[in-house]
């Protein structure tokens, strides 16, 4: 795995976007693998590992989470900054030799990744969208926004990681490694020894403005051409199955794989997720 940085132009400025690279880096086949909205690049590091052999992984920590720089203005904190961002990051993957960009997004990932495989001319080879589609129901909104924002303190790390557990129980059944891992990658340890998360508290600025209504992105859906893989946990509350069916019927017809006793979002690293997205992205 390397790390490195990226720049991208805020309405205050620069920020960094820092990502991981996994694989060869010659390798003219890449994958852009984004998280979810208070989550970051490390999430994808067992699929990175998995995937590395036959793919060149490039995994980004999107601005204000993990160790890319929060904006100034909160409002930046929204899909037209995101997409420029990728735009730069594409591009990037491009000129290092990168003939072809496959997507895995989940959730807020997801939503960008259906976004940007929309446009006319979309680099965008395939797409994975992990547990988010085209509705995303007012009631899933409120209970993410009802820990967004909050920035709560721990006195230890074990604290946090019992927090941690806590508001990504519907991950899914993880092993105490793996609840480790992604605990200490989504800590931040504070100058006074406290223990908070590694985001930025002004993305729930626009989360919240957002959060009052529906959302809804057939317009966007219906537009993408290129092959699909939708993937559900089976409880989630954010992508729900009457969606996710007629998904399946409309834009891209994507192949539908679940996962039961997992809601919203399958985390990537069970070994039957991990390689749902490996034959679809490496088929034969």
């Amino acid at each position: 795995m390397r790390e490195d940085y990226l720049t991208g132009l805020n309405s205050a400025g620069f920020h960094r976007l820092h990502y991981t690279d996994w694989g060869d880096p010659a390798n003219p086949r890449a994958v852009i693998c984004v998280h979810g909205l208070t989550r970051n690049c490390r999430d994808f590091d067992a699929l990175a590992a998995a995937l590395q052999n036959d793919l060149r992984v490039i995994s980004v920590s999107i601005a204000g989470r993990g160790k890319s720089d929060w904006l100034p203005n909160k409002d930046d904190y929204g899909y037209p900054q995101y997409m420029n961002d990728m735009t730069a990051l594409m591009a990037r993957v491009t000129a290092t030799g990168a003939q072809e960009i496959d997507w895995v997004g989940t959730s807020m990932g997801g939503m960008l990744g259906m976004l940007l495989a929309a446009r006319p001319n979309t680099p965008l080879r395939r797409l994975v969208l992990n547990d988010v589609g085209t509705l995303i129901p007012k009631a899933s909104m409120e209970r993410i926004g009802a820990y967004v924002g909050k920035n709560p303190l721990f006195n230890t790390f074990a604290e946090l990681e019992q927090y941690v557990r806590k508001v990504s129980a519907p991950f899914g059944p993880l092993t105490d490694v793996q609840w480790r891992h992604l605990a200490e990658h989504n800590a931040r340890c504070d100058k006074d020894g406290r223990w908070g998360m590694a985001y930025d508290p002004g993305i729930a600025t626009p989360f919240h403005k957002a959060a009052a209504r529906d959302i809804v992105l057939w317009s966007y859906y219906d537009a993408i051409r290129c092959p699909t893989l939708l993937m559900r946990g089976a409880e989630s509350d954010l992508l729900l199955h009457e969606t996710a069916i007629e998904m399946t019927r409309r834009g891209p017809q994507p192949k539908l794989v679940e996962f039961a006793g997992v809601g919203h979002a399958p985390a990537l690293m069970a070994d039957d997720q991990i390689a749902a997205i490996r034959e679809f992205l490496l088929p034969g």
